[in-house]
């Protein structure tokens, strides 16, 4: 039988229903208590829990924001731009979102984050399959990066999957050349497993486009251009963002798993995805 009171106590027509048979339609659907219960902390320091849920919830935004880029890169395949730029716009918030989840490890000191630290192992943020698959879309191809997840076949499988696809960079230059517009052969028969590498002809294409951004003929393709650097830009901001926290927390020791840590997290931070984008900019 269904309640008629509210919170309150008071009753009325306009009150929610709270009886259900078994999990409420939320849980059902949202399955909180599943999230809710998967944090199995590893050390007694009270700090860890902050730094497994934000990288739990890091990982949900990988999951949404590579949703949106192969939605984007499909609408992309079949010329339907719109549906293309609704995702990648969509996926900017997502992106702002990601990178603000920074804000609670920010400013972690080395004595609060080697609190816990051990308790990590050999556990790293480069070993995250849906990262990996973020970089796969953006063009940041290697087969190297398979072997980590031998040990999870279905995994392992959609990464090697996600290897052999076109990038989202390439489905927008595939759309340009079907536009008629040069884009050499070299770069459309690649090697797709391979990281994408900049091109004199790709950047003359986009200069094109951008000297002329009133074309009605190619106003659409300038728009696609702005909200793929928009992206680009978020995207090193959630690379320098996850360098001056590591910086922070650790200095320059080795990082978790063995990476090169802040070494690595440099040499990253100074890379743009989509690079004809940016270097274009300087002949228009």
């Amino acid at each position: 039988m269904s309640n008629t009171l509210d919170a309150s106590g008071v009753g009325g027509s306009e009150t929610p229903n709270l009886d259900f048979d078994g999990t409420t339609p939320y849980e059902d659907y949202v399955q909180a208590d599943v999230l809710t219960h998967l944090q199995h902390l590893r050390s007694d320091d009270p700090g860890e829990m902050v730094f497994l849920v934000t990288t739990q919830v890091m990982e949900l935004w990988f999951t949404v924001i590579v949703h949106e880029w192969e939605t984007a890169a499909k609408a992309l395949r079949e010329d339907r731009i719109p549906v293309a730029m609704d995702a990648l716009k969509r996926s900017l918030r997502e992106l702002e979102a990601l990178n603000a989840s920074w804000r609670p490890l920010a400013q972690l000191t080395p004595g609060q984050f080697n609190a816990y630290r051990a308790a990590l192992g050999e556990g790293s943020g480069f070993q995250s399959a849906m990262y990996r698959r973020m970089e796969f879309l953006l063009g940041e191809k290697s087969s190297s990066m398979l072997v980590p997840h031998r040990g999870a076949p279905r995994v392992h499988a959609e990464l090697e999957k996600a290897l052999h696809e076109p990038s989202l960079y390439d489905e927008v230059l595939r759309l340009l050349a079907r536009r008629g517009l040069p884009v050499p052969d070299a770069v459309l028969n690649r090697d797709l497993s391979l990281r994408y590498e900049p091109s004199a002809e790709v950047e003359a294409v986009w200069t094109g486009l951008y000297a002329a951004p009133d074309d009605n003929e190619t106003l659409d393709l300038h728009r696609l251009g702005e909200v793929l650097t928009d992206v680009a830009e978020l995207v090193w901001r959630w690379r320098n963002d996850h360098l001056v926290a590591t910086r922070r927390a650790m200095g320059a020791k080795t990082g978790t798993g063995g990476s090169a840590g802040v070494t690595w997290l440099e040499k990253r931070a100074t890379k743009n995805v989509f690079p004809e984008l940016w270097t274009a900019r300087s002949y228009v």
